[in-house]
C-alpha cells in the first residue's frame, strides 16, 4: 500500500474528513500538523502550491485537499491509487 502524507491543522473539519476517509481505507498515514508550524507550513506550500488545508499526497503525487480526495474516491479511483 501506498505511504499517504497528509498536512493538517487542530480543528480542521476537512482535515478530519480526509482522515477519517483515509483510516477506513487503512492507508499509512503520516500527518503532519503544519497549522500553527510555520516552517511545516512553508513546505506544504512548497510541495503543494496551495496553503490551505488538509495536502494530500499519496507517495510523491500530490492528490489536492480534502475535496480532490472525496472525488478520487466517488470516482472509485482512490483505491487503486492507494494499492500502488
Amino acid at each position: 500500500m501506498a505511504q499517504v502524507t497528509i498536512y493538517t491543522r487542530p480543528f480542521c473539519g476537512f482535515c478530519a474528513r480526509a482522515l477519517g476517509l483515509l483510516g477506513r481505507k487503512g492507508a499509512q498515514v503520516t500527518e503532519i500538523e503544519a497549522g500553527f508550524d510555520p516552517a511545516r507550513r512553508r513546505e506544504m506550500i512548497a510541495r503543494s502550491g496551495a496553503s490551505t488545508f488538509p495536502q494530500v499526497f499519496v507517495g510523491e503525487r500530490h492528490i489536492g485537499g480534502c475535496d480532490e480526495l472525496m472525488e478520487l474516491e466517488r470516482r472509485g479511483e482512490l483505491d487503486g491509487l492507494l494499492a500502488e
